[in-house]
């Protein structure tokens, strides 16, 4: 199933992406919640299993698959020729950071340039979306603990990254986590580790990669990440992104306002932003 929220920012409502258009959950089941905590903990995903309904043409906006996530939290470094081509050692095990909620958009809306700091650098991401709470997750169990998955574009102003002993502030301005255009579950997608990532800016590949080239499986960053910080419903875990991000080109390659980025995760979906 591909879940969506749909509608104008602050509006979005639940509903099902289909071959032959949009399927408003809102009209087929009044209480249904917004697809964040409340949606995951009553279980909407597997009671809709079954449920089959046409969709309705027609063009909407698409808002993130997810709303309101407690915790962003993303992975440096999950592919070795990531961390080569920036001239870091490969990490023993995950390396985790976080971008906070305010950065989160929809797949095709603007990504706004930041006025404080510089050097606006992109990176296709696949994204993991948490459906039930957990600590201390065995490998084991820890995909029984994903509702679904989607591409994120990990947006980074490499300035302010990079200037500081730390890289929230440089992950975290408005907008620099752009996240859809569905959440897709797993029955979609077959083999997680055989998907082909790329990233495009103006059209010219940048990046290309395959998911089974993570340093860390999703199972694994789930059981890492949750022995000390609860996952809870809605969370967000964005697995790393490959080489090709444009501060390690030679010469670097940085966005600038009217740059239009597009990422895409074979089976899972595209997402594609201006920058303004």
């Amino acid at each position: 199933m591909k879940f969506i929220r749909f509608g104008e920012p602050g509006y979005e409502k639940p509903g099902l992406w289909q071959t032959d258009g949009i399927v408003d959950l809102q009209l087929h089941f009044p209480s249904i919640p917004d697809i964040g905590v409340n949606f995951f903990k009553v279980g909407w995903i597997d009671r809709l299993k079954e449920f089959s309904a046409s969709g309705k043409p027609g063009k909407v906006r698409l808002g993130p698959p997810v709303a309101n996530p407690a915790k962003i939290l993303c992975i440096g470094k999950n592919y070795s020729e990531h961390a080569r081509e920036g001239g870091f050692d490969i990490p023993e095990r995950p390396l985790v950071f976080c971008k906070t909620p305010n950065a989160l958009t929809g797949p095709f809306d603007p990504v706004l340039m930041p006025v404080s700091f510089g050097q606006v650098d992109w990176e296709v991401e696949l994204a993991v979306i948490i459906g039930r709470e957990g600590k201390r997750i065995p490998k084991s169990e820890a995909m029984t603990y994903v509702a679904g998955f989607s591409v994120m574009n990990d947006v980074s102003a490499r300035q302010a990254q990079f200037s500081e002993s730390q890289w929230f502030r440089g992950k975290s301005f408005d907008t620099f986590a752009p996240l859809g255009p569905y959440l897709v579950t797993a029955d979609e997608i077959g083999d997680l580790y055989d998907l082909r990532l790329t990233s495009k800016v103006n059209g010219n590949l940048m990046q290309e990669a395959n998911t089974r080239d993570m340093l860390f499986d999703v199972a694994a960053l789930i059981e890492d990440i949750s022995q000390d910080i609860t996952l809870t419903p809605g969370d967000i875990i964005s697995t790393g992104t490959p080489s090709g991000v444009g501060i390690f080109r030679d010469p670097p390659v940085l966005l600038k306002a009217g740059d239009d980025v597009e990422c895409a995760i074979e089976k899972v979906g595209t997402i594609r932003n201006g920058f303004i």
